[in-house]
Parts: structure tokens; C-alpha cells; sequence
């Protein structure tokens, strides 16, 4: 299967699409097999900005996802929706495109023009935020023995510190902190099916994020920027 698809005369392929994640559920294959995939509202996404090689040094295309009212984004964003002669919208992404051109402003992208079943896919998302954590949950310590002698201190992280050299904590020392909530990508998804009439793709496995959570689903070569 081709990194993108052809969106325009002119030959642009637009490498990805904005998305929000509806849940898991599970599907049997035509062959009878049960798998396990996340729902994924996929697009449609509008093309509003346009990213060209003689203007920008680079192709690449800024999408829109999920409308809103204009009172919802701020006057900078108006001023940019207006320009392009479009709704205003929640989520933009840039996206990557192949060919000399990119697709004009207005054009509208779903889910049936790029994926098909049995696409190998990425997704980017935010992952679920755990708050602030310990080693044993972020980390996977195993903690202390059980036994009689511990009193209070099952499932601390030991020491931190050292001798006189290099007499301090070194970056990177696992520890306590804040969990989640960051941009995680899976690669190497497969696709199981693709609904075009509902703007939905069933994406074998999890994918990063809460339900409702923004996701930015794409083929490995052109993701979001």
C-alpha cells in the first residue's frame, strides 16, 4: 500500500488524519478470528493552510478537525479561518505531503481516501495522566521485603546517593514523579477495517489515550509535524 493518498489532480498525498478515540471493542475477521481493535473517529479533516517548496522549503498541508464556533477560538485563529474560507475548528495539525503540490485550501480529506484494511499504521495521542506516582507504579520497583524486620518501608525506592565521588544524584535516576500525560506514538498498527459512511477506522490493539482523547493516526513516512 502507498504512504498517502492522491487528494488532488496534482498529485499530493496527504500522509495522515486527525482523529478522536471512541473505545475498544472486539470483531471477528473474515476468517472467523476474534481480535481486539480501538475506535477511531477519523476525520473528515479540512485543509486550511497550505505548506509550499518555493515559499517554505518544504510540502505540507495544516488540517482542521471537529468544528466550533467561532467564539471558541481566539481573534489570530478567526483572522487564519477566514483567510482560508473555512469553519473554525478545535484540532489542527500539519501533516506531511508527498508531491510537488500540495492539495488546495477547502479540500476535505476522510478516512476511505487514505486507509484501507490491512494498512499498517502509527498513532500519536496523549497518554492517560496518572498523577504524581512512585517508583513501584512508574517504575516497576519490586520494594522491600515483607518481612519482620521492615517497618514502613515497603515500597520505597532505596538509596539515592553515593560516595564523595561523583557526590551527587546523576540526571536521569529514577524516582518518584508525575506519570502519564504525555505525546506517546505506537507504531506498527494494523488496520482491521475501515467504514467510510461513519468516518470510523478499527485499528487492531490499543492506542495511547483516554477515551475521547485527540489522536493523530498516520502511515510510517508521513506523520504529523
Amino acid at each position: 500500500m502507498s504512504d498517502a493518498v492522491d487528494t488532488k489532480p496534482g498529485g499530493a498525498e496527504v500522509g495522515g488524519l486527525i482523529g478522536r478515540k471512541l473505545g475498544m471493542t472486539q470483531v471477528f475477521t473474515p476468517t472467523g478470528e476474534l481480535v481486539p481493535v480501538t475506535v477511531i473517529e477519523l476525520g473528515p479533516c479540512t485543509v486550511v493552510a497550505t505548506r509550499q517548496k518555493a515559499r517554505d522549503g518544504y510540502v505540507a498541508a495544516q488540517i482542521g478537525f471537529e468544528p466550533v464556533k467561532e467564539a471558541r477560538v481566539g481573534k489570530p485563529a478567526r483572522g487564519q479561518f477566514a483567510k482560508a474560507g473555512t469553519t473554525p475548528f478545535r484540532v489542527l495539525r500539519e501533516v506531511r505531503v508527498r508531491g510537488e503540490e500540495p492539495p488546495v485550501v477547502g479540500t476535505q480529506i476522510t478516512v476511505g481516501d487514505i486507509f484501507a484494511a490491512g494498512d499498517v499504521v502509527k498513532v500519536t495521542g496523549v497518554s492517560k495522566g496518572r498523577g504524581t506516582a512512585g517508583v513501584v507504579k512508574r517504575y516497576g520497583f519490586a520494594g522491600f521485603p515483607a518481612s519482620h524486620g521492615t517497618h514502613e518501608y515497603f515500597r520505597h525506592g532505596g538509596s539515592i546517593g553515593n560516595r564523595s565521588f561523583p557526590g551527587r544524584v546523576l540526571k536521569g535516576k529514577r524516582m518518584s514523579g508525575r506519570m502519564g500525560a504525555e505525546r506517546v506514538t505506537t507504531t506498527n498498527l494494523r488496520v482491521v477495517a475501515v467504514r467510510p459512511d461513519e468516518h470510523v477506522l478499527l485499528i487492531r490493539g490499543a492506542v495511547p489515550g483516554a477515551r475521547n482523547g485527540t489522536v493523530m493516526v498516520s502511515k510510517h513516512g508521513g506523520g504529523a509535524r
